[in-house]
């Protein structure tokens, strides 16, 4: 059987590749005097030029001269400046090997270097397998004992030997994370383990199968259901903390690929590792169903709320023709009244000639029925749905294992109160139940003449109960979004450290006094300049007055010559099929590469198969539709290549290929560097299946939907993409992009329309090395801050909102900084951190203290809008990319009425990945083609104004065919290196 491989061609060559530009062969190859010495001992330029060049790669890559090895001409010219020496005698050289082999050993004692024995293999594969207790990505591991090597002065081995001991550390690592799981496990554990293998109840699903299937539809019926799943992976009882035990990569990993295997696969394996493949799933499937349950709840307590909301205002609606006609006889009774008093008349007669007397008493008397009480709000209503949650409460509340911060302790107390009662069949609340908890609005129905109302007192628990659980005041023993606060962060003792090293990963100083100092000093400074400009009415294009602000509207009109320009590059670009496009956009990237087995780590053998798949995704057609549409496919070789190759991870290293192809492409350089960003949410509607799934956001309408928020360059390449609830507010999630992304690029400043801002953003953007530029609407009436409140702005005055609470800020900083090094680091997400903070009570000092933090920020970057039209111009420009890539999207997803209908969530997070991959490839391919367009047009002796390329967009997509037979072989011809013809340009 051959040996694995862990390392693709691409990691290979990467590896151990020789530096080629100025900066890294003047970083790895400047030679000393002492280096000098040595080398001219040596007779001949040959001789002194081999030497030195072995001397060279010796130190770096480690590796010396190997044998037919192919020394780049930019490496032997540096040395040859350095030596005085013509770099044409190498090849004198690389003949004589018997002198290389002395100059290495001359080399190795000058260098104090050994070579690698059967000592050091041992060495390095105990090192490794501790690296792949971590992870098993043969490159981090390859990198890893190179670089163990490297500090140990060992020369590198041939990187077969280096695969071979990555190899042989993952599978030393994996017996003993196997041995980890499955030795603190009894025979009893066991039992209930292989029983999951089983059928469930005589019939067609295994156990296992149905603990992993998700939710069908937000009521109590499956709310149950789903709880008894939870039930079953809680009877498992697993040891305590067995968790904890293995590294999460590799948990999740083993847990992966259980998933992917059928129940008699992993009955096959070997003890030790079937029970601990079980445990991983178990572990994960525990926290998956506990985080869907508590969704759930939110999800059914949200339809009950806005369920008696709805029929607030529709009974309201039906009285308002009543509540008018009884407005309107009033006031002719109030006129007649004003009329009595002012004539001298008697006021009952003038009343009496409107309406009778008892006419008048019966109208009063509706008018009472009518009118709403003071604190008019809709939570008596909430109480009509009561059964609707108690038909699943008393099950909800005693399978989860809550714990509580001080602030939500009463209604943990609450919780505690409703599980007693419910267990003994109480119906009474008890008189010294808590009430802490308790809001004023709820107060009227909870607290009555009798003692405690039990129906809304647990109404108002579970509500309470919801908020906490979003905010983090109250948190789930085995849940992944539901964990206390403090286990999102870094531990204290690692941060602690790194602050005294000053080595924490943000981009500010650490020193709370001297950042304050640095910002106030500038908000003081731009606050006192854009003062000035407002009072001689000198800002650009903007102007201030009692009424507030008012900024005249940017002029986008795009010159005739670049419109003319653009008409004329779309007429002559080739028409292509979207199959033909991906085969030829994977032609000059190998993205497909990156979708490598999950087990084997192997690249697909059938490419053909793999961008089927992907492009089922990515046009909305499923793999059942898309085996029918494509010649040669079927349904089970689909869903096979997508159960092994198909996962975010791929998708995401697959999608930074096409951007950083798209970065490195001289024509993108037109439409921006790199350094900026914009990002937004589209959203599609939920139908079928996955109507249950969606959210509802009144923004968009009544209909439940699915948001896919999308970053965007300033080269049109969509770098990252997510799936989100569109009940969320989108700015919730505008750091995950600029995080997470596997691109080359590098974002400095980034753009987002209203609904991507809020004060916390603000301030984790600046913290993080971002400069945030969101477009505001209604900017008047947005707030600035001021340092001081005995300062005189007279001319921002309707625009200043109060001064900032700086002492929050510092008796917080810490944890300020804590939050935003574990963003940083990768400990949690920022969008999960950004929902918690959103969710937190008014009282929460971390919330507070960023959100002064963030008025900071935002006050800076409004006194810089008003200041600068150019900005207004770059976040105008920014935004218009992203919205134009929606409409691509838009036009790429068509099928089923362009609908998300996957009730699985990561089916929808396939869907929006293989859209964001194949309108990347779509990107590419328009910009290579655009350019040669240009190229085109030049050489028809039109004039092209280079200031003007940056109109051009490669988001079009008039010119290729997105339906059809789906048919993987390309009618054109292309050769290596070469390109398809452009269509001919014709005459007006």
């Amino acid at each position: 059987m051959p040996r694995r491989s862990i390392l693709t061609a691409a990691e290979r060559a990467s590896l151990l590749a020789l530096p080629e530009t100025e900066d890294e062969l003047i970083q790895h190859y400047t030679l000393s005097e002492i280096d000098l010495s040595l080398i001219r001992q040596r007779r001949g330029d040959a001789n002194r030029l081999g030497i030195a060049v072995q001397l060279c790669l010796l130190r770096f890559p480690g590796q010396g001269l190997l044998p037919d090895a192919v020394i780049p001409a930019s490496l032997l010219q540096w040395v040859g400046r350095q030596l005085r020496t013509d770099p044409a005698c190498w090849p004198q050289y690389a003949e004589r090997e018997e002198t290389r082999r002395e100059h290495l050993l001359q080399l190795r004692e000058y260098l104090d270097m050994e070579p690698f024995g059967l000592a050091h293999y041992r060495q390095v594969v105990h090192a490794a397998t501790e690296m792949a207790m971590q992870t098993d990505k043969g490159v981090v591991l390859a990198a890893g004992v190179i670089d163990i090597l490297r500090h140990q002065h060992i020369i590198i081995p041939a990187l077969d030997v280096i695969e071979r001991v990555c190899a042989e550390a993952v599978t030393q690592a994996n017996r003993r994370i196997y041995a980890t799981l499955a030795d603190p496990l009894s025979d009893t554990h066991r039992h209930r383990l292989g029983e999951l293998l089983k059928r469930r109840d005589n019939g067609k699903m295994t156990w296992l199968a149905w603990l992993r299937q998700s939710p069908a539809k937000p009521n109590s019926r499956y709310m149950l259901e789903h709880i008894e799943r939870l039930k079953t992976w809680q009877a498992l009882d697993l040891p305590p903390g067995i968790e904890r035990q293995v590294h999460q990569n590799r948990l999740l990993k083993i847990a992966r690929e259980g998933g992917q295997m059928t129940p008699a696969d992993l009955a096959k394996f070997e003890p030790r590792r079937r029970y601990a493949t079980l445990v991983a799933q178990a572990v994960e499937g525990m926290a998956t169903v506990t985080d869907e349950v508590i969704d759930l709840h939110d999800r059914i307590l949200g339809r009950v709320f806005n369920a008696a909301k709805n029929k607030h205002q529709q009974q309201f609606q039906a009285s308002g023709k009543a509540i008018n006609d009884k407005v309107r006889l009033y006031c002719r009774v109030g006129q007649a009244l004003v009329e009595a008093k002012q004539s001298g008349r008697d006021p009952f007669a003038a009343i009496e000639e409107i309406l009778s007397w008892d006419d008048f008493i019966e109208s009063v008397t509706e008018a009472g029925k009518l009118a709403q009480p003071e604190d008019f709000d809709f939570l008596h209503r909430v109480g009509e749905n009561y059964a609707t949650l108690r038909r699943y409460a008393p099950e909800f509340l005693k399978v989860l294992k809550l714990r509580a911060a001080p602030a939500a302790e009463d209604v943990l107390e609450a919780v505690e109160i409703l599980r007693v009662m419910n267990a003994d069949n109480a119906r009474k609340v008890p008189a010294d139940a808590p009430t802490g908890f308790v809001r004023k609005r709820w107060e009227k129905l909870v607290m009555i003449e009798g003692g405690i109302d039990r129906r809304y007192y647990e109404l108002c628990a579970l509500s309470e109960l919801r908020n906490a659980l979003r905010s983090g005041d109250i948190w789930v023993h085995g849940s992944r979004q539901f964990k206390d606060f403090e286990d999102y962060l870094m531990p204290v003792e690692n941060f602690t450290a790194l602050k005294a090293a000053d080595e924490l990963p943000i981009a500010v100083v650490s020193d709370c006094e001297r950042y304050l100092h640095g910002r106030l000093s500038l908000l003081e400074e731009q606050l006192a300049t854009v003062n000035r400009l407002a009072v001689a009415n000198e800002l650009p294009d903007a102007i201030i007055t009692e009424s507030g602000l008012k900024i005249t509207p940017l002029d986008t009109v795009v010159p005739e010559t670049a419109q003319t320009m653009i008409d004329q590059a779309a007429m002559v670009l080739p028409h292509v099929k979207i199959t033909e496009l991906l085969m030829e956009v994977d032609e000059w990237t190998g993205f497909t590469r990156h979708f490598t087995h999950l087990k084997s780590g192997g690249q697909p053998k059938d490419k053909n198969l793999l961008l089927t798949t992907i492009l089922a995704d990515a046009i909305n057609l499923g793999l059942t539709k898309m085996a029918e549409s494509c010649p040669g496919m079927s349904y089970a070789k689909l869903a096979w290549l997508q159960a092994w190759h198909v996962r975010d991870e791929t998708y995401s290293t697959a999608l930074a290929e096409l951007i950083n192809a798209q970065f490195r492409h001289p024509f993108a350089v037109h439409w921006g560097d790199g350094s900026t960003s914009s990002s937004d949410g589209q959203r599609f509607k939920a139908g079928g299946k996955a109507e249950s799934t969606g959210h509802i956001n009144p923004k968009y309408g009544s209909e439940p939907g699915r948001l896919f928020y999308t970053h965007i360059s300033d080269q049109y390449a969509p770098f990252h993409t997510k799936v989100v609830n569109v009940g969320i507010r989108d700015s919730t999630y505008v750091l995950d992009g600029l995080l997470y992304h596997e691109s080359d690029l590098r974002i400095e400043e980034h753009y987002t329309d209203t609904a991507g801002f809020t004060d916390h953003v603000f301030a984790l953007m600046h913290l993080l090395g971002f400069r945030f530029a969101p477009r505001i609407r209604d900017l008047g009436d947005t707030r600035l801050y001021i340092p001081k409140s005995e300062a005189a702005y007279d001319a921002l005055k309707p625009m200043i909102g109060g001064t900032l609470n700086i002492k929050h800020v510092r008796a917080h900083w810490d944890e300020i900084l804590r939050l935003a090094a574990s963003i940083k680091r990768g400990t949690v997400t920022a969008s999960l951190m950004l929902r918690k903070l959103g969710s937190y009570p008014r009282q929460n000092g971390l919330a507070v203290a960023l959100r002064e933090l963030g008025r900071i920020e935002r006050t800076l970057f409004i006194l810089d809008w008003l200041q600068s039209v150019e900005l207004r111009r770059r976040v105008h420009a920014g935004l218009n990319k992203g919205e134009a890539r929606n409409a691509l999207a838009r036009a790429v997803f068509f099928n089923r009425l362009g609908e998300i209908r996957d009730r699985s969530f990561e089916q929808q997070r396939y869907r929006a990945s293989g859209l964001n991959l194949v309108t990347a490839a779509i990107v590419l391919w328009n910009t290579v083609y655009l350019e040669r367009a240009t190229q085109a047009l030049s050489g028809y002796g039109q004039a092209i104004d280079d200031s003007m390329l940056q109109y051009l967009s490669p988001l079009g997509w008039e010119h290729i065919n997105l339906t059809g037979d789906y048919v993987w072989r390309s009618k054109t011809r292309i050769g290596t290196g070469k390109f398809r013809a452009l269509r001919p340009m014709q005459s007006a």
